[in-house]
């Protein structure tokens, strides 16, 4: 794979803010004065480690100013909270939004940070009584929790599982509402819409999201695009990947650059077949 070395500069990503959002997106920052599309979503959308991120192609390919508002780990919770991010989408001509993971997001049985949600803050009394012999205090991210609690109990884990699917499609119809522009929903994937989830699985993204959920959305937006990046495009496009070798882990998660290239082309159709 591609990287470069300790002690050499990785990519810049010019990071900037807009208006009174505490996010740091990455740059260069844009003109919202002008005409544009608006698109948020988590890592991918950023574009960690990608030189150019699916955001920049499409506008490339469009010759339309594409802002991007894309977070590193960003679940629902980080934008229904962003009213300068909403209120900048509202006024764009279009909004695109990657499909995000039912982990990382507040709920009754955990808080997750506002702006960084893939960081565990805490269990709530709920949580705690259900799994008395875990120690909570040990947990930094989310991931890590919900899988120790799904291999401690199965048939507890059902509960929390039930609990972080009702809480996002509640949550997303509630982002959905308050995006004034049309919106074009993105699944982003190593796995179909279709395609079955397993129970509890945590590891694909967008994590314990399925096609039942999506379909409660359905009815909101304008299109749904779906992009199914396979495992040779992923180990493919893994190379052109741009990281410094301690982030090589890291790095080892991302689809890659094929990913991007295979999503800015499906948006791009989508939003000229719609106008």
């Amino acid at each position: 794979m591609a990287y470069q070395s300790l002690g050499e500069k990785s990519l810049e990503y010019f990071p900037c803010r807009y208006g009174a959002s505490k996010i740091l997106f990455r740059g260069p920052k844009r003109d919202l004065k002008r005409d544009y599309i608006a698109v948020m979503g988590g890592s991918e959308t950023y574009g960690k480690f990608v030189e150019h991120p699916y955001p920049e192609l499409m506008e490339g390919l469009l010759g339309r100013q594409v802002v991007n508002f894309g977070c590193m780990n960003a679940g629902v919770d980080v934008f229904i909270h962003e009213h300068t991010i909403l209120e900048a989408c509202g006024r764009s001509s279009l909004t695109v939004l990657q499909v995000p993971g039912a982990v990382n997001l507040s709920n009754r049985f955990y808080v997750v940070h506002p702006r960084r949600n893939d960081r565990f803050v805490r269990a709530s009394n709920m949580l705690k009584s259900i799994y008395q012999d875990v120690d909570f205090t040990e947990f930094n991210f989310t991931r890590h929790m919900l899988q120790t609690l799904q291999d401690s109990s199965a048939e507890k884990f059902a509960m929390v599982e039930a609990e972080l699917k009702t809480a996002w499609v509640s949550r997303m119809k509630s982002l959905v509402a308050r995006i004034e522009s049309p919106l074009v929903l993105l699944w982003l994937s190593e796995r179909g819409l279709a395609d079955h989830c397993p129970k509890g699985i945590l590891g694909t993204d967008p994590a314990m999201v399925d096609e039942e959920m999506i379909n409660e959305i359905r009815p909101f937006v304008r299109d749904i695009v779906e992009v199914v990046v396979s495992p040779e495009d992923i180990a493919f496009g893994q190379q052109d990947l741009v990281y410094p070798e301690m982030d090589g882990a890291a790095a080892g998660c991302m689809l890659g650059v094929v990913a991007h290239d295979l999503t800015a082309d499906a948006l791009v159709g989508s939003i000229r077949v719609q106008g």
